[in-house]
């Protein structure tokens, strides 16, 4: 009974050993499964970390674009703000990916090896106990067998010594034989019997301390050291969501940055600069007076110019022709002219102060340069060990040259700026009183200066008298085969002088679509009023009504002049 019992709790034993060794194999599987999943986690966070920084530099101001004149708008800088600080919120998941590797991958990674290292050690131990115990049992068994052997052939020796001592027939010396055999197996059944009892009391120690003191070392060993594993993994899912944690303030002083820049946008300023930029300076039109052609009816040859100057003195004052700035339309793409006469004048002001601006900005570096090689040469005259003072000179010269040459252009744009200013609306009251503008009587003036004037009713007259206004007239001198850029002169439609007299009519001979300042568009076959002839320089200066009159290429149009439009 005690063998079936003792079998079984063995058995139970081993069970348990292949249990626990399971069970402690799946614990170190979770581990390796749980760092995997952080190794992955911190290559997700590295490549996401990439990606923010890849589309961060992607959206970049770029070098030689518009970063100058975006950077001027609110929403832009906010923009680059966004940018800058989504760089470094990149960088803050770059810090999860390292910190997630050095504080959790690498460290368990450790840990492992030293866990399996562990376990190792604990159920070899445990099989190594229960060999020995087996093995005792094993020995305890034989001894067991032994005496029982040695037993039952002293019981035989016995009776059959008793068997021969009974029968008369057999020998003295035969007995004696058969009682020393008998005597001799007692003997040795009762030392079978002294060392079974030994080594059973032995071994009942061996299993003694085998189940209650070697085996329940061991199994606690492995208990804490699954109970290490647990709290182990529960350290490193701490420190997993601390890693987090201690980038958030960061992360939220980023976000908190790209809040500020977008409270920062001020779409009013924005807006603003935008009218400022593009404002061209130019006088509204006034409004578009009543043209009445029945008066042309009316009108008889007899008619001279003394009527004319009368209903010339009957017009209403304030009434005068209003000034229609046409919107530039320039095809060509290249810089310009030099002094951006092809601009409107706000624009033109804005650009010859900036690059006044830009010149004197060259000025002052040219100017620092000088005043250094000066101190430099001065140091060399003084230390003559250190350098030769005439190594300097020629630096100087070019420099006084450059200043020379940069202080030429200064002056030449600040002439055009003047000009510019000069003509700008808002001088337009002392511009007219500077002389440019007189009504004379009978005045002689050079010949492409002087234009006689037609009455406000139309009519043309050979006659000068004392009511016609003469001013100062600047022709443009274009290219005759190249369309102009700029209105010849803003004095030629000066609202305070009467309509130029028709002196002819013409037809257009093909379309022109006058796109810049001072042209007018006309269509192919289209009868148009002359009011200037051509001056030499291939534009002739023609009228559609009261309000609508321009520059057209001679070589598009037919013209036909008036005999009395000739002979003068």
């Amino acid at each position: 009974m005690d063998k079936i019992e003792t079998l079984i709790k063995e058995q139970q034993l081993k069970d348990q050993f292949d249990n626990l060794e399971k069970h402690t194999q799946w614990g170190i599987e979770f581990v390796e499964k749980y760092n995997k999943f952080v190794k992955e986690r911190s290559e997700i966070e590295i490549n996401y970390a990439k990606q923010i920084r890849n589309l961060s530099k992607k959206y970049q101001p770029k070098k030689n674009s518009r970063e100058e004149e975006e950077s001027k708008y609110s929403f832009c800088r906010a923009f680059f703000t966004t940018l800058n600080e989504l760089n470094d919120y990149a960088g803050q998941h770059e810090v999860i990916a390292e910190n997630l590797t050095s504080q959790i991958f690498v460290e368990l990674t450790r840990y492992l090896q030293e866990l399996k290292a562990e376990r190792k050690t604990h159920f070899h131990d445990g099989r190594k106990a229960q060999q020995y115990i087996e093995s005792s049992w094993k020995q305890l068994e034989s001894c067991k067998r032994r005496f029982e052997r040695d037993c039952k052939e002293a019981d035989r020796a016995q009776q059959y010594f008793e068997k021969m001592d009974a029968d008369i027939n057999v020998t003295k010396a035969d007995v004696e034989k058969a009682r020393q055999q008998a005597q001799m197996r007692h003997q040795m059944a009762s030392d079978s019997k002294g060392d079974y009892s030994s080594y059973l009391q032995k071994f009942n120690q061996e299993q003694n301390d085998h189940y209650h003191t070697i085996i329940p070392n061991i199994f606690q060993k492995l208990q804490d050291m699954e109970e290490k594993r647990i709290e182990r993994i529960g350290a490193c899912m701490k420190a997993f969501a601390e890693v987090d944690r201690q980038v958030l303030p960061i992360v939220g002083k980023c976000l908190d940055g790209m809040t500020t820049a977008a409270e920062s946008i001020e779409p009013k300023t924005d807006s603003q600069q935008v009218v400022e930029s593009y404002k061209s300076g130019f006088e509204p039109p006034s409004d578009v007076e009543f043209e009445d052609y029945g008066q042309a009816m009316k009108r008889t040859v007899s008619e001279n110019s003394l009527s004319n100057a009368k209903e010339g003195k009957e017009k209403p004052a304030g009434k005068s022709k209003p000034k229609l700035w046409p919107f530039i339309k320039n095809k060509n793409k290249g810089s310009g002219p030099e002094d951006f006469s092809h601009l409107p004048p706000e624009q033109r002001r804005k650009k010859l102060q900036g690059k006044i601006d830009d010149l004197n900005k060259d000025i002052h570096k040219e100017m620092d340069q000088r005043d250094a090689l000066t101190k430099m040469k001065d140091v060399y005259i003084k230390n003559p060990q250190m350098g030769d003072p005439t190594s300097v000179d020629p630096r100087l010269t070019e420099i006084a040259q450059n200043i020379e040459k940069l202080q030429a252009e200064v002056q030449k744009f600040e002439g055009w700026l003047a000009e510019v200013e000069e003509r700008m609306p808002s001088k337009s009251d002392s511009h007219r009183r500077s002389g440019l503008y007189e009504t004379q009587s009978n005045i002689a003036v050079s010949n492409n200066c002087a234009q006689d004037r037609e009455s406000p009713d139309g009519s043309y007259t050979e006659e000068q008298n004392t009511e016609t206004q003469v001013k100062a007239n600047i022709n443009p001198t274009p290219n005759p085969n190249t369309i102009p850029t700029t209105m010849p002169d803003d004095e030629e439609f000066d609202d305070d002088d009467e309509p130029l007299a028709t002196i002819g009519t013409c037809k257009a001979l093909y379309p022109f679509e006058g796109h810049n300042e001072g042209t007018i568009a006309v269509a192919e076959g289209e009868l148009l009023y002359v009011i200037e002839e051509d001056k030499g320089d291939g534009w002739t200066r023609v009228r559609r009504n009261q309000d609508e009159e321009g520059y057209v290429p001679t070589s598009y149009i037919e013209v036909n002049l008036e005999p009395n439009a000739k002979d003068s």
